[in-house]
């Protein structure tokens, strides 16, 4: 029902927004007007009469003040005027008091946009044909004619009304809709932070959802810290315990592990039976990545004392860190995980299942990160599957605190959780015996 060339005058100091409402006004076959300054506006508006203004805040003058204006001037009287402007900009009841016919909610729909502006100039073209009725009616044609005009244009204008109404409905489902997509999205993206690390997922969306199938997302870090933590004696225990509450105490330990990988910033890789993996400088490289995976190991065998106060159990932990270069990636189409490889990895892995219950034992490599905060006892002549003899040392106590933690310091230290029957018991016994044969993994 738009006339091609009906003039639409476009108020917005916003150049770009005004070049896009007349974008959107061109679709209509209308000629827009956007006038590049406030006086500009005003003189276009006496001068066009336009069947349509659009109008928006001004550096001099607000967008509400400006439609006070224009409603006041006389070619306004019966004009459509749409503020448009963000949420928050527009008080809807100032809005219509202001004598404002809508609004566009910015940033701009532009087929939401396309709607609201043909519903206007529809209804304006029809106020004015209803106009040019009544002068008939009182001036120049015959009365039952131009009431029979009068009452189709009055029909006509109530079928647009329900129209701009459908419309506002669905605007309002539209948005209700986004908000439950963007609610469903967030829940998603929790449910993923689950299984891969916040940087993977962050880069997995920067690049358009990599396709899992056809891609390898991995990389090499040169320095990293792997830590390995073992339930020693999980056999017989799990012999002992119900199945149900097996497994409620495994959720508690890895639980409470789970929490301290948070605290530190460290990087949970996995769980294996009843063995934890953690690293520390992947997949976000950082300088301290041996020191906090060592107090991590030191507040997880604080953890597991605990529980063993708590429980009577007899837990203790088998710890091994190791220091190196590592590749991490993603691998699998289902039930992927971000995983770690290399020569380091296998050689942490031996650290725990060679090392004495209830100690930290870690590697040549990682000693040299941590020789100046912590105290070790140095094994040499330790045999590692494909490795050879190696050198470890075992944990004894800090020197200085290089975690800004007000129990991280050797006065609050647990004491080492009794080792159980039949086990070596620490370093002291560790020096009087042969080293023992090379385990296979």
């Amino acid at each position: 029902m738009v006339a091609s060339g009906s003039p639409i005058l476009i108020g917005i100091a916003d150049r770009e927004l005004a070049q896009a409402l007349a974008q959107v006004v061109a679709e209509l076959g209308c000629e827009a007007h956007c006038p590049a300054s406030l006086d500009e506006l005003m003189a276009a508006a006496a001068r066009l009469q336009p069947l349509l203004v659009l109008v928006g805040s001004w550096p001099e003058l607000a967008a509400l003040e400006l439609c006070h204006q224009l409603r006041s001037a006389a070619p306004y009287q019966n004009t459509p005027i749409v503020l448009v402007g963000a949420a928050g900009q527009i008080d809807r009841g100032a809005l219509f008091a202001a004598g404002a016919a809508d609004y566009l909610l910015l940033p701009l729909e532009p087929a939401e946009a396309l709607a609201r502006i043909r519903l206007h100039l529809d209804r304006s073209r029809l106020d004015r044909l209803h106009e040019r009725a009544r002068n008939l009616t009182l001036f120049r044609g015959p009365a039952l004619l131009a009431a029979s005009l009068q009452k189709r244009l009055r029909r006509q204008a109530e079928l647009l009304q329900e129209q701009l109404f459908l419309l506002d409905r669905e605007v309002r489902e539209r948005r209700q809709m986004e908000s439950a997509l963007r609610d469903e999205q967030s829940r998603t993206q929790k449910l993923l932070l689950n299984v891969l690390p916040q940087a993977i997922v962050d880069r997995l969306a920067r690049e358009d959802g990599l396709a899992m199938e056809n891609e390898i997302l991995a990389d090499r870090f040169e320095e990293a810290t792997i830590l390995f933590a073992d339930i020693v004696d999980f056999t017989p225990l799990s012999v002992q315990l119900p199945p149900l509450e097996l497994v409620q105490l495994l959720n508690r330990i890895f639980s409470a592990f789970d929490r301290l990988a948070e605290e530190f910033g460290l990087e949970k890789i996995k769980t294996i039976g009843d063995a934890y993996m953690v690293a520390g400088g992947i997949p976000v490289p950082r300088p301290d990545h041996a020191l906090t995976v060592m107090e991590m190991a030191i507040a997880m065998r604080r953890e597991i004392n605990q529980l063993r106060r708590e429980t009577g159990l007899p837990l203790a932990l088998r710890i091994g860190i190791n220091t190196g270069a590592v590749v991490a990636g993603v691998i699998g189409i289902k039930k992927f995980s971000y995983d770690l490889w290399g020569d380091t990895v296998n050689v942490a892995s031996r650290m725990e299942s060679q090392g004495i219950p209830g100690k930290i034992q870690v590697t040549e490599a990682t000693y040299a990160y941590l020789k100046d905060h912590y105290e070790f006892e140095r094994w040499s002549n330790l045999p590692v599957k494909g490795r050879g003899r190696m050198t470890a040392y075992l944990y004894v106590r800090r020197r200085s605190s290089p975690w800004p933690n007000p129990e991280a310091n050797s006065a609050s230290e647990e004491t080492p959780a009794p080792v159980p029957h039949g086990t070596d018991s620490g370093p002291s016994e560790l020096r009087s015996r042969e080293p023992t044969p090379e385990i296979a993994l």
